[in-house]
């Protein structure tokens, strides 16, 4: 399947906070853009990411859907795909769900080698994540 060319979003959503990351328009490298506050009930969050996928023309979102070890849905996966069904709601363009297993501690490993610890890693490991989430779609789905 060849995608179609645009730019996306990778999302790592947490109970805390939502990591955004964004690829260039050829589908080659994800870079961080932010991190958003998680707000389950007011869904700021949503429109923060539904403000972003139309300030930069984006195509398509990837959300990390965080199963365990075995593959199966826990509590993270269920909390991501409702945030995946509200994204769906809230925006124009397709969705769709990856496996994450691990990116958040991978992120976390990257981090704490530059020297990056503590507070300062909390404010970025989100990001980070997104940005492994999106690399690795992108990656596996290129053509």
């Amino acid at each position: 399947m060849i995608r179609p060319r645009g730019r996306r979003l990778g999302i790592d959503v947490g109970a805390v906070r939502v990591g955004v990351a964004m690829c260039d328009p050829d589908g080659i490298l994800a870079t961080p853009v932010e991190t958003v506050a998680r707000d389950v009930e007011n869904g700021s969050d949503v429109r923060r990411i539904a403000e972003l996928t139309a300030e930069h023309d984006v195509v398509g979102v990837v959300l990390g859907l965080p199963r365990n070890l075995r593959g199966e849905d826990g509590p993270a996966a269920l909390a991501a795909r409702e945030f995946a069904d509200a994204l769906t709601a809230g925006l124009d363009v397709p969705v769709e769900l990856t496996d994450e297993r691990m990116t958040t501690v991978v992120a976390s490993r990257q981090l704490s080698g530059r020297g990056v610890k503590g507070r300062r890693q909390r404010a970025v490991v989100d990001q980070a994540a997104a940005v492994q989430i999106l690399q690795g779609w992108l990656d596996r789905t290129r053509g």
